[in-house]
């Protein structure tokens, strides 16, 4: 098959990119909070200021970046049933990957002794919920933090590079995006 003549399930052209779409504060309780829509997918990122670090990283003035990530019961075409007797391994990597990607984007010598709780809830899975989890993320970040660093309670230099992900795939040895920004 020629990539010229490929085209995907849902009729794009093999370099054709799926539309994102960000609903900021879709939640009013989290300090951030937005729904990203990618394709069909939709994952709710809700990040969450607290006071205090974990237990090993308190005494050393700085904060700490985690995440969580969950794939609701029905966001697939089938039943998936609640993880709560303890997480798959998918589920445990993709936790990992989102807390270690979004720790690149903030300066936590700059946030004081805060822990950012960033909670990832797919609503829909339709392929590329990690790299949703991981932009939408960074825009619940940045969302929470903005009042911080207006307040001054905090400096801009808390918040560093902004992070987005993107998912790849290969057709006939030639890497093309899935996914794209607006």
């Amino acid at each position: 098959m020629k990539t010229s003549t490929f085209s995907r399930p849902d009729g794009r052209q093999y370099n054709q990119l799926r539309p994102i779409n960000f609903i900021p504060n879709f939640i009013d309780y989290p300090e951030g909070s937005v729904l990203v829509q990618w394709g069909q997918t939709q994952v709710l990122c809700n990040l969450s200021i607290q006071p205090g670090v974990p237990s090993w990283l308190s005494g050393q003035e700085k904060g700490w970046m985690t995440a969580e990530y969950a794939l609701l019961p029905r966001a697939t075409q089938t039943r998936t049933p609640r993880e709560i007797h303890g997480l798959r391994g998918r589920t445990q990597e993709i936790r990992r990957l989102i807390g270690r990607s979004l720790r690149m984007a903030v300066d936590l010598t700059k946030i004081g002794e805060r822990t950012l709780l960033l909670d990832c809830d797919v609503l829909q899975a339709d392929g590329g919920t990690r790299v949703a989890s991981i932009t939408g993320g960074y825009v619940a970040l940045a969302l929470a933090l903005k009042p911080l660093i207006q307040s001054g309670e905090i400096p801009p230099q808390a918040l560093k590079t902004p992070i987005a992900a993107v998912s790849v795939g290969v057709v006939q040895g030639d890497p093309y995006p899935r996914f794209e920004l607006h």
